[in-house]
């Protein structure tokens, strides 16, 4: 494993040995960043983070500070010694928690200009129900993107994410990844939309 392209490009990266972990394929992640293109001063959150593996393709590619999200202990050595290696660890956060004790965190220390969330697909549906319950777009910057990853075989519905829109979907064998879109401010649940009055 490897990352792509960037002021990295080519080192490689240390991953858990065994199956605790599924790192994102090289293919499957160059094909993603290609949809991504310009990451510049971009911040990014790495939701189920595993060895760090997009976040830190991000990072290389311009992205200004990356926010990792790993409960394991063996993958958080993982990205430790990744961004330790790289030189990343100043322009970088580790929340050696769960995704769902993390929420309180994440909220303060957003906006996100990008969000992939990889989870054990095994529990994925549980997963994007526990994110919606979090007031996810609270999280996300105006116009943010959030991209889940996901087996090609199940299909996340358009309405997964309150006050989000699904702006494209795509494949690679067996892995797929739908791209959510953050409604602007004023058009999310429980906001008042940029024209309305208030008394």
């Amino acid at each position: 494993m490897r990352v792509i392209a960037g002021t990295l490009r080519s080192r490689r990266l240390h991953a858990p040995t065994g199956n605790q972990t599924r790192p994102t394929h090289d293919r499957v992640k160059e094909a993603l960043f290609s949809v991504l293109g310009n990451l510049s001063d971009t911040r990014v959150l790495d939701l189920y983070a595993g060895t760090g593996a997009l976040g830190i393709e991000a990072l290389s590619r311009g992205a200004s500070h990356a926010v990792f999200v790993e409960q394991s202990r063996v993958a958080l050595e993982c990205i430790r010694r990744n961004l330790r290696e790289l030189n990343l660890l100043e322009s970088s956060t580790i929340v050696g928690r769960s995704v769902e004790s993390s929420v309180a965190t994440l909220c303060r220390s957003g906006p996100y200009d990008l969000v992939f969330c990889d989870p054990p697909w095994a529990n994925i549906e549980s997963v994007i129900a526990t994110l919606d319950g979090a007031s996810l777009p609270t999280w996300l910057g105006e116009q943010s993107l959030l991209l889940l990853e996901h087996p090609t075989k199940f299909c996340p519905p358009d309405t997964a994410f309150s006050g989000m829109t699904v702006e494209g979907r795509r494949s690679w064998g067996d892995t797929a990844v739908t791209f959510f879109r953050a409604a602007p401010p004023g058009e999310r649940p429980g906001e008042a939309s940029a024209g309305s009055s208030r008394t």
